[in-house]
């Protein structure tokens, strides 16, 4: 028997009430604060995810699906499964000519993600993310609200115990200074490190600090280190900004903690960075996360343009929340005259009712025992009903039953 993929699911239709919940929460609050949905497709060319997510990340150099299509020029013809959708949605921002619009521009998107790596509860190797991308504003505001919003979504799926874990990852300049002193700290320990922290050492020292390995970590809190990476590195333009957000969340009501080895996984990100946690998943306690990369879309080849968004698994939220209750059929048409039958049912749909009948044209018994598990009322054509010319409805929570004449 052929099964389904290590690290993929099948979404089964008792599955998909639910998820059809989560989709329609976040389309009407995501609308309601003026984000349009884009939807691109689930593959991109390699050089926009090297490029974009950076090569130094775990994503890059071990999660990615990678194919060659053809052609002489590997690197030319090479495609990417969307390991994340930002980069994707910058590069329709750029190619669209979304920057003649008058900023802000809104974005939000669902749908089907790649990445290799060990599938775990709430992770799979195909999974789905919920996002948000604001693009043109470069005030504290805009950090604020894209916080506000994730914490909003998660809350009307029912997580209340969640706190906003937020960080700043400073400017170019002041971040480039930072760098410096962490390489110059850890040099003396660059043996120790793990064979990924070296690589980062040299291509994005700040990743170091997202190592999940213990023996790094136990490096990142001796004397010294800890005290360099635990500093106040940003300059007061990017400190201002980052006590403008810290000021908003707090009108805004929102819980937050401030989390200096909070650097996210991926090398766009500048300024604001943060995660929601809740406790309810464990050790995987973030349910969503994001942050501001002003310069992304410069780099992707568009004008600089500022923006600040977040993303959420899925799967992991799908973990976490009530599930819907599969709902029941408005009527089931109990007859055994499939021609009136047949003709009933199609009445019910055009009426906009959902409803089914018999296909086995099974004893009457047997189709109303059917209707009592999937309807909510049965619609019975018998000789009486056709010989008088009207329906019995029945009631198959009260027993209730009732003469119409049409449907």
């Amino acid at each position: 028997m052929i099964k389904v993929q290590r690290g993929c699911k099948d979404i089964l239709p008792e599955d998909v009430l639910t998820w059809q919940m989560i989709e329609k929460t976040a389309r009407d609050l995501f609308q309601a604060a003026n984000y349009k949905e884009i939807r691109t497709p689930i593959f991109e060319a390699t050089e926009l995810f090297k490029r974009g997510v950076g090569d130094s990340t775990d994503i890059v150099n071990k999660e990615m699906y990678t194919f060659s299509v053809g052609g002489a020029n590997k690197d030319e013809n090479s495609i990417t499964l969307r390991p994340e959708n930002t980069a994707g949605v910058v590069r329709a921002y750029i190619e669209h000519g979304f920057n003649r619009k008058s900023a802000p521009v809104k974005l939000w998107y669902f749908g089907p993600m790649f990445r290799y790596e060990r599938p775990q509860k709430g992770r799979q190797r195909q999974f789905h993310q919920i996002g948000v991308e604001m693009f043109g504003v470069s005030e504290p505001a805009a950090d604020s609200e894209v916080i506000a919003l994730a914490i909003k979504f998660l809350n009307k799926m029912g997580l209340n115990n969640l706190e906003a874990e937020i960080n700043s990852l400073g400017c170019p300049e002041c971040r480039q200074k930072y760098k410096d002193k962490i390489k110059e700290v850890l040099k003396p320990y660059l043996n120790e490190l793990c064979d990924d922290c070296k690589v980062r050492y040299e291509k994005n020292p700040l990743r170091m600090l997202d190592c999940k390995n213990e023996h790094c970590a136990s490096i990142f809190e001796k004397d010294g280190i800890k005290d360099v990476i635990s500093g106040d590195f940003i300059c007061e333009e990017c400190r201002e900004h980052y006590n403008k957000v810290k000021e908003y969340l707090n009108v805004l009501g929102i819980k937050y903690s401030e989390n200096k080895m909070l650097v996210r996984g991926l090398d766009y990100y500048n300024r604001t960075v943060f995660e929601i946690k809740s406790d309810a998943l464990g050790a995987q306690s973030a349910v969503a996360g994001g942050g501001r990369y002003d310069g992304l879309v410069e780099m992707l080849g568009g004008d600089k343009t500022p923006a600040v968004g977040f993303a959420l698994g899925v799967e992991r939220l799908y973990e976490l929340i009530q599930h819907q209750d599969e709902e029941k059929l408005d009527y089931f048409v109990v007859s055994t005259m499939p021609n009136d039958a047949l003709l009933a049912v199609n009445k019910l749909r055009d009426k906009g009712y959902s409803a089914d009948f018999d296909f086995q044209n099974r004893k009457f018994a047997k189709q109303l025992e059917k209707a009592g598990k999937i309807a909510k009322k049965a619609l019975i054509i018998g000789e009486d009903e056709v010989n008088g010319g009207y329906y019995t409805v029945k009631d198959l929570a009260s027993g209730e039953q009732t003469r119409v004449e049409e449907i």
